[in-house]
């Protein structure tokens, strides 16, 4: 995970119990290649295929209705319907096409709504280049919705879907998981270091402008997907011990903070017992889930 003070990497191992946590390491400095070649090296990362994340300003997703054409022609048919949504020109973007799933119980097929990722070309070339320069295998460019997606699975109980909340240097993200698959995504423009400002009523406000985005968000997600019984709004780790009370007394939904610990076997990496380290490489971690035992 490039950050704006250096790149983060874990490795997560799957098996029985807990998914383990294996390597988690933060090296300092600008996002460079030569940074990522020394972690590399360091990391001995050239023995896996790695996986790496956009940042939240690198790309854009959005749920559209999906083109009325054959399965296999969706991806080719969004292309034109993005070039009404983009806000630069199509030719010029790398895209994907993400699936909503729909209600397995509609008496009546709904229209299926879809997901579509895009970023600039030269934004992942430029990404590709610094896994080129470090001549690490770089297997999947993918993005914070999912990666934290990753991680909400692990907590989905009973059937019901579960929302989750983090925040980072590029402001705040929610999503709601069901059954593995991303329903929702939004960002909300509080960043993290807003979000642990010291003054009160500066705190507070920050509070309400959460508060606000979060009902917003959760009513509309209630009216689209009426099918998916929410079971609890998660926080990811932040260190701001007061938001999940704040949640708690204004939202109509269960909040809880997650503690990595629940989720994951950290012996090898005692270090992200610390919620700012744990906040730290949330989406690296997430992402490793995605391939068993790669860096992110």
């Amino acid at each position: 995970m490039l950050q704006r003070d250096g790149i983060a990497a874990a490795s997560v191992r799957r098996g029985e119990g807990k998914p383990a946590v294996t390597l988690a390491s933060h090296f300092a400095g600008q996002p460079t290649a030569d940074v990522l070649d020394k972690a590399g090296k360091e990391l001995h990362a050239a023995q896996y295929r790695c996986t790496t994340v956009l940042g939240g300003g690198e790309y854009q997703i959005m749920s559209a209705e999906a083109p009325n054409v054959p399965r296999e022609e969706i991806k080719a048919a969004m292309r034109f319907r993005l070039k009404d949504i983009l806000d630069f020109p199509v030719d010029d973007a790398t895209f994907d096409v993400l699936d909503i799933p729909l209600d397995p119980n509609a008496a009546v097929r709904p229209q299926q709504s879809v997901f579509a990722v895009a970023a600039r070309n030269s934004v992942i070339r430029t990404r590709q280049a610094l896994f080129e320069h470090a001549r690490l295998e770089l297997g999947t460019i993918d993005i914070p919705e999912m990666a934290q997606r990753n991680v909400s699975s692990l907590l989905e109980a009973d059937g019901r879907g579960v929302a989750m909340l983090s925040f980072g240097e590029d402001g705040g993200l929610l999503t709601v998981s069901w059954r593995g698959e991303l329903y929702l995504s939004r960002r909300i423009e509080v960043t993290l270091g807003q979000l642990l400002e010291a003054d009160p009523d500066r705190k507070y406000q920050v509070f309400d402008k959460i508060t606000l985005e979060l009902q917003r968000s959760l009513d509309h997600f209630d009216r689209q997907f009426s099918f998916i019984g929410l079971a609890k709004l998660v926080l990811a780790p932040t260190g701001a011990a007061e938001l999940e009370e704040y949640l708690s007394g204004n939202l109509y939904i269960r909040v809880e903070t997650l503690d990595l610990v629940m989720l994951f076997d950290l012996a090898r990496v005692p270090e992200l017992q610390a919620a700012a380290v744990q906040q730290r490489f949330f989406f690296a971690i997430g992402a490793a889930l995605r391939e068993q035992g790669a860096p992110a």
